[in-house]
């Protein structure tokens, strides 16, 4: 019974998007994905900030490639990860490294919708 109990424990701990197994978690399933496009909200509008890119981890980072430049750099740790519920994109927001830290919240629409 032991087993099950650490099991069901471990589940709920990653489901906390405060924790840093979830946060993680996150940046491990959506790596590797080719986005077509990257958004920010500047001055309350909307707009493209990189287009034809990726997401990658490299040297516990988290990373955001677009138009043949880092859009998007945080520390794995620091780094929020959420879909979008239409699950054709993610939410990354963190203290980005490539703009000095500032907080940042950008959007990455995938290339083809994951299902």
């Amino acid at each position: 019974m032991g087993v099950l109990k650490n099991l069901f424990r471990k589940i709920k701990m990653n489901k906390d998007p405060d924790s840093k197994a979830f946060r993680l978690e996150m940046a491990k399933s959506v790596c590797g994905q080719h986005i077509k496009y990257v958004t920010e909200k500047i001055d309350g509008v909307e707009e493209v900030i990189g287009r034809s890119g990726g997401l990658n981890i490299r040297n516990d980072e988290f990373i955001v490639y677009a138009s043949a430049k880092v859009i998007f750099r945080c520390k794995l740790e620091e780094v929020r990860i959420w879909e979008l519920l239409s699950k054709d994109g993610v939410v990354i927001t963190g203290p980005d490294i490539e703009n000095g830290g500032v907080e940042r919240t950008v959007i990455a629409f995938y290339v083809y919708h994951r299902k």
